[in-house]
């Protein structure tokens, strides 16, 4: 099969008018529904109140109806009194006043005497506590125009104004196709080679969540007649086709191709990071996209191309997500001609609104997950320096965004229970953890980036863990150290440990590749000082300059057969069914400058480490041990110190 190359390399705006413009108009036609199954649908024509509403005069008030007139002259010092029965009339709240009356009298207003007589000390005005005919709406006014999305209040208001039912636009049908020869399902366990099938799934929810009905066809592996059979299939029973995979350049990729036989080809590839390979056409009339397979470039291909369509099919104008503008925390590098499109974490640091960029790779549904906005490195520009103001497109509320506790600095498992803990008993706050080792926390707290940084430093000069480097990189500062955990470092080698490494001296062998921490971790630092400590050579350690950032990962490049040993926590070797062979145990603290003590997130984390349920889940992990668990390490004043450990005594 002759490989496939990118027809062009445009600007996205220029790819999504070109896509677009064919469409031109178009919208979905109307169907009739009940009122009460139109909740999120758009009017397809203009409704109007069948009925006044109320259509009739109505009182507004428990009380007795009167005729105004009978009112007038009444007085603290001269009450007149009213008859019940001739000049006024029991009514309750909604009930239609009784003829010849136009006024209501509220029953608080009223004293009773005896013989069915009532005194009055205040006139009323006429139409007075009356809700006149068609005060809410008049017959044949206006309720809703086309184009209108319907929320819960509407739909009240139809019925309100005898609307039963009413004309709405059908729901768009997109027929989503995955595609790959690689694809299983769900619930199946994968094979080397196999990768398991979601991207449908999270197309199937945004497709629901913008207003349209998804369609999703079964897996078709990499066969171009089967794949073009399908599409051809999907053009007859959709409106919109999304092909998910395959277009690329690679000799597997068919989509662009089908989509050029079966259809028109308007673009193929834009120039954006991630989502370059995205491809726009039509297919017996039908808007057909290639999403690419990766999926962040495929969420993004969807985003900038899907969303805009349907809003247009329902009539709807275009959304903009809200916007804030942030701090960004580090430096970004950027290909020139590309705009890219990063995502975020977002949290309240001091005055600052902080912004740090998660791992940028296009296969990374973490990413995804974590991610509270979107930042564009527009295409002439080469990066963002760090510091700099930057405007992110919100994916997230911001009142949840300003309930994150940031935390920067060493990985450790525990700060997951935490996490999880602290959204269980304070909803109102979540713990956002980026995980650049030990000595990035304590860089990060320098610069007024984060609430508190986990550090493991051990101090070659004094053996002494982490507060040397307070003094260091914090000398201005008024920082606390509380203990978190001591933890059990060890190598991390495949079960049944086949190539028997015991010693860091077995890293040195020649048949033994390793996998190492980034500079400024914890756990580098501690094996530096060892390697040091007995003379061993890093350059001859195979494997020494190949990095990871959290323990996991280095179970995982272990577990997958990339390496053949790494160093990192018991807990992690167990999560990925790991052999462990210990090594040191160490501190590992939370470093919290004085300024954020009274935070109240920051008070409910330090709440959560002293809880019976974190120190079982915990437990549970191996490998830790918690006799200072929220012990005050730094400053050494005294038992006055003990407030941090609390919860806001």
């Amino acid at each position: 099969m002759e490989r496939q190359v990118y027809l062009e390399d445009i600007p996205y705006e220029e790819a999504r008018q070109a896509f677009l413009t064919p469409f031109a108009g178009r919208v979905m036609p109307p169907e009739t529904l009940p009122v009460p199954e139109c909740a999120g649908r758009v009017t397809a024509a203009p409704v109007f109140a069948r009925l006044s509403s109320p259509h009739y005069h109505a009182a507004a008030m428990d009380g007795v109806a009167v005729a105004a007139k009978v009112t007038f002259g009444a007085s603290e010092t001269s009450p007149v009194r009213l008859t019940v029965g001739e000049d006024a009339f029991w009514v309750d709240t909604g009930d239609p006043l009784p003829p010849g009356t136009n006024a209501v009298i509220m029953v608080e207003d009223l004293h009773e005497l005896p013989g069915g007589e009532l005194e009055i000390i205040q006139a009323v005005s006429p139409w007075e506590n009356v809700r006149l005919l068609g005060e809410d709406m008049v017959q044949t006014e206006l309720i809703l125009p086309a184009n209108h999305r319907l929320r819960p209040v509407d739909l009240g208001a139809l019925l309100a104004g005898g609307a039963t039912a009413i004309a709405v636009r059908r729901r768009p049908r997109v027929a989503i196709l995955p595609t790959g020869t690689e694809l299983v399902p769900p619930g199946k366990e994968p094979a080397p080679g196999e990768i398991i099938e979601f991207n449908s799934t999270i197309f199937a929810a945004q497709v629901k969540e913008w207003g349209a009905e998804p369609v999703v066809f079964p897996i078709t592996p990499d066969d171009y007649e089967l794949i073009k059979a399908r599409v051809a299939q999907a053009a007859g029973a959709a409106d919109v086709i999304l092909i998910n995979a395959g277009s690329s350049a690679g000799s597997e990729d068919f989509s662009a191709r089908v989509i050029g036989e079966l259809g028109r080809l308007f673009v193929h590839g834009a120039a954006t990071r991630p989502g370059k390979p995205v491809i726009l056409g039509s297919v017996q009339g039908k808007p057909t996209i290639g999403v690419p397979g990766y999926p962040a470039s495929a969420v993004l291909a969807l985003e900038l191309y899907l969303k805009p369509l349907l809003t247009r099919l329902l009539g709807l104008p275009p959304e903009e997500p809200p916007k804030v503008t942030a701090r960004l925390a580090r430096s970004l590098t950027s290909p020139l001609g590309v705009d890219e499109f990063v995502r975020v974490k977002l949290g309240p640091v001091g005055p600052h609104l902080m912004a740090t960029p998660l791992p940028r790779g296009a296969a990374l549904t973490t990413s995804l997950v974590r991610a509270d906005g979107i930042l564009k490195v527009p295409r002439g520009s080469e990066g963002i320096k760090a510091g700099a103001q930057v405007e992110v497109s919100l994916l997230k509320s911001e009142m949840e965004i300003r309930g994150t506790v940031v935390a920067v600095g060493s990985h450790d498992l525990t700060l997951d229970i935490i996490a999880n803990l602290l959204r269980e008993k304070y909803p109102e706050f979540t713990l956002s953890s980026a995980h650049v080792g030990s000595l990035g926390g304590l860089l990060a707290l320098r610069r007024g980036e984060a609430h508190l940084a986990g550090t493991h430093l051990l101090d070659e000069e004094t053996g002494e863990y982490n507060i040397p480097y307070l003094k260091r990189y914090l000398p201005e500062e008024e920082v606390y150290l509380i203990t978190l955990v001591y933890r059990e470092q060890g190598l991390l080698v495949p079960p049944g440990n086949p190539k028997e490494i015991r010693t860091l001296a077995d890293l040195t062998r020649p048949d033994v590749t390793f996998i190492n921490r980034q500079k400024g971790a914890g756990t580098r630092v501690l094996l530096d000082r060892a390697l040091k400590e007995e003379g061993i050579d890093p350059q001859k350690i195979q494997g020494y300059q190949r990095e990871e950032y959290t323990h996991t990962a280095v179970a995982a490049a272990v577990k997958s057969g990339a390496a053949d040993v790494g160093l990192g926590v018991l807990s992690a070797a167990r999560a990925l069914e790991l052999d462990f062979i210990p090594w040191r145990a160490e501190r590992y603290d939370l470093a919290i400058p004085a300024v954020y003590l009274d935070h109240p997130g920051v008070r409910a984390v330090l709440s959560i480490i002293q809880s019976p349920e974190f120190k079982e889940q915990v437990t549970a992990l191996g490998g830790y041990d918690l006799r200072d668990t929220g012990k005050i390490q730094w400053p050494r004043r005294g038992e006055e110190d003990a407030r941090p450990a609390g919860t806001g005594d």
